[in-house]
């Protein structure tokens, strides 16, 4: 784990405009900055950046975080990656902090891998562009298949000459451990000499989502039987087949953008398609679709369509990992390359433009599509026409996601349909597959609590702090989220000359019975340890760049910034400049009298503005939330009168009624709330 002294170090030095200015064209707009949305289409800029809160807000499709959050949700980072990257940008030494020796071992081995990979990767180019063996037989292979050198180049590309121990002789002149380059697959020992492992062979880099070189595919050149056609680097502490997904590095950000991931199976589809300008692209390398890949994929889209030879193998690989698929909530179409053609070849002989229309033309759903297959195997045989509905209904009871409920209803009345079958039958059928799935969770829990298990878990995934979700959920929350808000802004100013604001609004504010929202209050509490150990560190940017989502991204929506200053507003102000000395000299009222009879009435709201008024919102938002308070035991004092009770628990209670109400009374007033009897 990186040490919070590091976290801190980077933290410090994070600028929003630089970082997002690096993928965003950014123009100054007032106090902020704005561009066009990387996360959505448009042509009119509303994605805006403020340097003071350190937030990014775009008003079109509501997209909103901080620096790290950005990284993330463009980049694909993970919360560690972003950190890394941070820290390699503004030149911070990582330290880490080691749970165990074996955890300090395995990321030694990790880290000298990825350093090892870098060297090969390097190694291999220079082999293909700058030797004669190199550009006279993998370079002139890969123009004959049409690839282009800035495609290659992209791609990082290269050649492992015949010669059997090029490569090793230049890593151990290196000093590279022999170890560790028999990990990496790089090399292997024949009559205990270490030696190339990749000879003759032209060699295809496999990167990780931020870009570095995890491992290798190298496809053989000369033709022979014996040998495998692709080697692919052994599995090891970075190389784990079954999460990769060859070109994922470079597809990213056009699969976020066109919110769909086309599926293929081999590294020269996803270059050629690359080189055609379809981008988002990426390949499961010839094997069965595993969960962690599916899971990859569903980080930058939920709509997967797979792009597989239409022959008989390429039919049956298309529909492994369907199931998994599903129960990941991805929505899956399936588009098969007819005449025994794969994406490379189909795109090179067809063109770009009439690939993108067989694509859009030829798009099935797999759940139909694998249906039409399993009738079309079992022709009339009634007994394998009974194991197809079975089989259709337990592929639509992986449809568990809450929010696809009714997703799960359409295929269920579709496929009754085409299987001439009771709707109501296949429906309990399916229900049947959903009831053994949740009572074999883990199997080891009862029915009952695999189900809450299994819904909490759908529940879960739920977690978005926009302005909308909190426009549905909590309408009636707004002043505690004002209070977090003030909080986070103002918290540390002073308030009078013995308190803070924090401190006045938590003397104000003595129990959790004034909150509803259980994030809110999880902030506030929060907040409050702060306070008790470091009132210095007690600022937005602690909950802004917290390391718990929840917090960091309910902070980020309660800092969100509603409007932005327009030209026309700078241009009046700017005019009134004038007034101000005055405004230091005479009564503000008098001030404002000046204005109206200089300047139009619209410029006297915009100096009003200009006042601070953080107390009068401190004020309004508690006051609220006691009268909030006052009106519940109103009402439990309500309910306790109309029961039983002797006559001095009446008198009390009715005393209390009196004391509430007059408590009410002063509130409404404070705060012009007008109480309909």
């Amino acid at each position: 784990m990186i040490s919070q002294n590091t976290i801190q170090q980077i933290l410090s030095r994070i600028d929003i405009v630089d970082i997002i200015g690096g993928f965003v064209k950014l123009k100054k707009r007032g106090t902020n900055f704005l561009g066009l949305c990387p996360f959505h289409n448009e042509k009119t800029p509303s994605f805006t950046v403020s340097p003071s809160k350190e937030i990014y807000k775009c008003f079109g499709c509501g997209r909103s975080g901080n620096t790290i959050s950005f990284l993330m949700e463009h980049e694909k980072y993970s919360y560690v990656e972003s950190l890394r990257w941070l820290a390699n940008k503004y030149g911070v030494e990582v330290e880490e902090t080691y749970t165990s020796d074996e955890e300090r071992l395995q990321l030694h081995i990790a880290e000298s891998l990825y350093i090892i990979n870098g060297f090969a990767q390097q190694f291999f180019s220079k082999m293909l562009f700058d030797t004669e063996e190199g550009t006279d037989i993998g370079l002139s292979y890969l123009k004959e298949r049409g690839f282009r050198e800035d495609i290659i180049k992209k791609f990082q590309l290269g050649y492992s000459p015949e010669q059997k121990d090029a490569l090793t002789k230049e890593a151990l002149a290196k000093q590279f451990n022999p170890d560790l380059l028999l990990k990496a697959g790089l090399v292997v020992f024949r009559n205990e000499q270490p030696v190339d492992n990749y000879r003759g062979r032209i060699i295809f880099p496999v990167h990780n989502h931020s870009g570095k070189v995890l491992g290798f595919g190298a496809r053989i050149l000369k033709s022979n039987d014996k040998a495998p056609k692709y080697i692919n680097t052994p599995e090891n502490e970075i190389y784990v087949k079954s999460k990769i997904l060859y070109g994922s590095y470079f597809a990213r950000q056009a699969i976020d953008k066109a919110d769909e991931c086309l599926l293929v199976e081999g590294y020269t589809d996803v270059i050629s398609l690359h080189q055609a300008g379809i981008e988002n692209v990426v390949a499961s390398g010839g094997t069965s679709l595993t969960q962690d890949q599916l899971r990859l994929i569903k980080k930058y889209s939920k709509n997967l369509v797979i792009v597989y030879d239409g022959d008989p193998a390429g039919v049956k690989a298309a529909l492994r990992g369907l199931d998994m698929a599903l129960e990941e909530g991805l929505n899956v179409q399936l588009v098969l390359i007819p005449d025994k053609e794969d994406p490379d070849s189909y795109v090179n002989k067809s063109g770009v433009a009439a690939f993108k229309e067989f694509i859009q033309k030829n798009k099935k759903d797999f759940i139909l599509f694998q249906l039409e297959v399993a009738l079309k195997d079992a022709g009339k045989d009634s007994n394998k026409k009974a194991e197809v509905v079975n089989q259709i209904a337990e592929t639509i009871s992986k449809i568990n996601k809450a929010e696809d409920f009714t997703k799960q209803q359409d295929y269920i009345k579709h496929c009754s349909e085409i299987l001439k079958i009771e709707e109501s039958g296949l429906h309990a059928l399916v229900n049947k597959f959903i009831r053994n799935r949740i009572s074999a969770i883990e199997k080891k829990l009862p029915f009952g609590e695999a189900k809450i298990h299994d819904e909490n878990a759908q529940k879960a995934a739920i977690t978005d702090y926009d302005d909308s979700t909190f426009g549905l959920l909590f309408r009636d929350e707004l002043q505690e989220r004002e209070i977090a808000r003030v909080l986070l802004e103002h918290g540390v100013k002073k308030w009078n000359d013995q308190q803070l604001i924090a401190e006045y609004i938590f003397s104000e504010l003595v129990d959790e019975s004034f909150f509803d929202n259980a994030d809110i209050l999880k902030l506030i509490n929060s907040y409050k340890e702060l306070m008790q150990k470091d009132s210095s560190g007690a600022n937005k940017n602690y909950f802004i760049y917290h390391p718990d989502t929840t917090l960091s991204s309910l902070a980020v929506s309660l800092l969100n910034f509603p409007y932005e200053q327009s030209d026309r507003w700078r241009r009046e102000f700017s005019q009134a400049t004038g007034y101000q000395e005055r405004l230091f000299e005479n009564d503000y009222e008098d001030f404002i009298k000046t204005v109206t009879k200089e300047r139009d009435s619209s410029l006297i709201g915009y100096l009003k503005a200009e006042e601070d008024k953080t107390g009068d919102e401190i004020e309004s938002a508690l006051n609220y939330l006691k009268l909030r308070k006052i009106k519940r035991m109103l009402i439990e004092n309500q309910a306790d009168l109309e029961k039983s009770h002797t006559n001095e628990e009446f008198e009390i209670l009715q005393r209390t009624h009196l004391h509430l109400k007059q408590l009410e009374k002063e509130l409404t007033r404070r705060t012009g709330t007008v109480i309909i009897r």
